[in-house]
């Protein structure tokens, strides 16, 4: 069984159920976040949204909600745990994974189609998708700006946490292919046991073609291959 946890604010919660019950076929359960047991569940969902209204910034409430302690042991046993938009915002504020999340860089909402490159299959999530490839996948965020120090850029690198990367038609990261502003085109990271993925695109919305394309599903499949 997957959790979706829902956080005062979430909106893309449901999405993320009808997708992996519905369309991927993978036992799922919607949980407010004051009632989630870590124990019951073999992976976890924290859902786009604005939780708790991006007061103070995406996701940092949401991080001291006594749910992420419950995340933070589902990650710690390697059980595969993925942040979505604000849940990639609320896995930064934990300190799940490395970085932060800044305003976009012209400072408007984004909300979109974009291209991404699988730079890793050395994750849970890609483990099945094919290095190198480039799918089509929806954004919609306005606070989606990834940074990091340079130190834990060549961090990030060394230990292939890198899963996606924001591209253009041919698979180039350029600049005009960058959304927000993200560091060196980055759309999604990995820890170093490869369970917990934080992304800003959204593949539950990428994975029925009637949405526009299902370049998302086998993210979202991931969680099937493995049986939970």
């Amino acid at each position: 069984m997957i959790a979706v946890i829902r956080f005062p604010g979430s909106n893309c919660d449901l999405d993320a159920v009808h997708a992996l019950g519905e369309v991927v076929g993978v036992p799922v359960e919607l949980v407010w976040h004051e009632n989630f047991k870590p124990s019951r569940y073999g992976g976890v969902i924290l859902p786009g949204g604005f939780s708790y209204g991006d007061h103070l910034r995406g996701g940092v409430i949401a991080a001291f909600s006594p749910a992420m302690e419950g995340v933070k042991e589902m990650a710690e046993q390697g059980k595969p745990v993925l942040g979505i938009c604000n849940g990639f915002q609320t896995l930064l504020e934990a300190e799940l994974l490395p970085g932060a999340l800044l305003k976009n860089e012209d400072l408007y909402f984004k909300c979109k189609w974009v291209n991404l490159k699988v730079e890793s299959t050395e994750s849970f999530f890609t483990k099945r998708m094919k290095a190198g490839s480039v799918f089509r996948i929806p954004i919609a965020h306005g606070e989606g700006r990834y940074f990091i120090s340079d130190d834990g850029y060549r961090e990030l690198e060394k230990n292939k946490q890198i899963v996606f990367r924001y591209v253009d038609d041919s698979g180039r990261p350029a600049e005009q292919s960058n959304p927000n502003g993200s560091f060196y085109n980055i759309a999604g990271i990995r820890n170093k046991g490869g369970n917990v993925l934080g992304m800003m695109p959204h593949p539950e919305r990428a994975s029925e073609a009637i949405l526009g394309g299902e370049g998302g599903k086998p993210i979202l499949e991931a969680f099937k291959s493995q049986g939970l």
